[in-house]
């Protein structure tokens, strides 16, 4: 089944504008299409990142003045 498409007005430099005019017809694509894969490869990478600090969650925080005491000791610093 196809997705239910909505339309939006959005507002971008004329510059962007005029390069996703170009890219559109270089790549035989419409405007529409390439802001769509855009937007879906954000919000897959956000995804990806709340993923990742859902299962970092548990672990212990370290304070980064305890990260310079740490490389001080070490003599990487």
């Amino acid at each position: 089944m196809a997705a239910e498409k909505k339309r939006a007005t959005i507002y971008m430099d004329s510059e962007l504008h005029r390069a996703l005019r170009m890219k559109a017809a270089e790549t035989s694509s419409s405007i529409s299409e390439i802001v769509n894969n855009a937007v879906k490869l954000a919000l897959a990478e956000d995804a990806e990142d709340l993923a990742a600090f859902e299962e970092r969650a548990k672990e212990p925080l370290v304070s980064f003045e305890d990260v310079l005491k740490a490389l001080k000791s070490d003599g990487r610093i």
